[in-house]
């Protein structure tokens, strides 16, 4: 019996109908890690939603609502319940230096940061910059457990810098060939400092380095006035000093008292301070924000050594992780209090009270801040690590909600480097670096440091990695 020619056509049919159907239809993805049931911190938004977390090598691969895939495909399945999850802390404002001699001290740092949750760094300048480039590297390779670092490399300064390592600049030339060879190395932002360098070379620097669209922050010559260095096109801010002089009524007549040398940097502070003027401030908040300068407060920092006095320091924790060399560089520190005057040391206490509301301030009027521990070598019991959590703790007491502290860590941190399309938030497509928490941060930002789990490009690190991380960095 023949086939004829109309099931002939039945037959083709039914195969494109099939084919089609086997098109349509998804092989099931086999994922590297999903995270199961977890309450995921929305940092744009403040929302918390249950969801479920799949990541693929070192980035998210996908993020579905609890309960939407009932049998996910994963080598590695993490149970989320009852855990908050948000992206690995950044540490905006660190230092690795001290010399040679400290190189094996600031490398251990490394893993401070990481058993803290802390999984990005920004390096603000120093003297190690080789060492810091090949810890980068080896951390980006996998080879060396640590933060991925961003770092300025040598700061910008004048002749006779304070800091080692520091480019001098004197005149235009310098200028160039500082930057010059900033880009070389490469560096991630360019940090000027304000020891030695002369006001018309601090803009100078900045309006260059802002051609070649480099990022830049620092602290500023008292000799400048702040409108000054934010229309130069500074990117950001380093501390609160130089945010005060801004908002004093009397700061033009202040600046050109500092110009003639009259008074000095702290002579001036509480002159700046008993004329701050809401007025002022908030013609300043708004040239801020209108240039998108970012402010790094570092109030932690300010406080501890604010009351270096009061504070018997020898039992902390921390002391124990930092080399007998790291501990030899806080001496200059505790001696300056020791040598102040009973006044000296009662102003520094009301600038560091004055310094939390202003931070406060600064958060309300819509000002982007950066949280910043400024740990490292030279400043005094400010360790690497836990400072970062003490920092947001120090925002929250300040009157900054936890949800706007939180921001100022990671958030902010990735915009303010241009990072934000592969870090800043959990999102898909973006590096996969979380800190699970087992507590919620927006009732406790104490929270922060109840860690679960770390995960940095994928890799997770549990409580037991942690502290295996931490009894590694033991030196005493």
């Amino acid at each position: 019996m023949s086939i004829t020619k109309e099931f002939r056509q039945f037959c083709l049919s039914l195969l494109l109908i099939s084919t089609l159907i086997s098109c349509k239809s998804e092989p099931q993805i086999l994922y590297d890690i999903a995270i199961q049931n977890v309450h995921l911190i929305d940092l744009e938004t403040g929302k918390v939603n249950n969801m479920d977390i799949y990541l693929n090598g070192d980035r998210v691969a996908k993020i579905d609502p609890t309960g939407d895939n009932t049998e996910p495909k994963a080598n590695r399945i993490i149970d989320g319940s009852g855990k908050y999850v948000l992206p690995g802390f950044w540490d905006n404002h660190v230092h690795f230096r001290g010399g040679d001699s400290l190189i094996s001290a600031n490398k251990n740092f490394l893993k401070l940061f990481m058993a803290n949750g802390i999984t990005t760094v920004r390096e603000a300048g120093g003297d190690l910059t080789s060492s810091i480039m090949e810890w980068k590297t080896a951390i980006e390779n996998n080879d060396l457990i640590g933060p991925t670092i961003f770092t300025s490399g040598p700061k910008i300064d004048g002749p006779g810098a304070t800091w080692a390592g520091s480019l001098e600049v004197e005149n235009d030339t310098d200028i160039v060939n500082a930057l010059d060879s900033l880009q070389a190395i490469p560096v991630d932002f360019v940090k000027l400092y304000d020891s030695r360098i002369s006001g018309d070379n601090y803009l100078k620097t900045i309006k260059e380095a802002d051609k070649r669209d480099l990022i830049t922050s620092g602290h500023m010559p008292f000799t400048l006035e702040l409108d000054a260095t934010i229309d130069a096109g500074i990117d950001a801010i380093e501390h609160l000093y130089y945010i005060m002089k801004g908002c004093s009524s009397d700061e033009e007549e202040i600046t050109e008292q500092l110009v003639s040398k009259e008074i000095g940097f702290w002579d001036a502070m509480p002159l700046l301070q008993s004329t701050y003027s809401d007025t002022t401030a908030m013609k300043t908040f708004a040239n801020l924000k209108k240039h998108n300068v970012f402010v790094v407060p570092t109030l932690h920092i300010g406080r501890v050594l604010s009351y270096l006095d009061e504070v018997d320091h020898s039992t902390d924790p921390y002391l124990q992780y930092m080399s007998l060399g790291i501990q030899k560089t806080y001496k200059g520190r505790i001696d300056r209090v020791k040598n102040a005057s009973e006044k000296q040391v009662a102003d520094r206490k009301a600038l560091d009270r004055f310094f939390g509301q202003l931070a406060h301030t600064l958060n309300k009027n819509g000002v982007s801040l950066l949280a910043g521990s400024d740990s490292g070598a030279f400043n005094s019991y400010t360790y690497p690590g836990i400072s970062l959590h003490k920092e947001m703790e120090a925002m929250v007491a300040a009157g900054i909600s936890p949800l706007d502290a939180l921001r100022t860590s990671t958030y902010n941190g990735a915009k303010f480097l241009k990072k934000d399309s592969d870090y800043g938030t959990i999102t898909k497509g973006k590096i996969a670096d979380m800190v699970l928490l087992n507590s919620n941060p927006l009732e406790d930002i104490k929270s922060t440091k109840d860690i679960f789990m770390v995960l940095k490009k994928g890799k997770p690190y549990t409580k037991e990695d942690l502290d295996d991380l931490l009894k590694s960095t033991l030196t005493n």
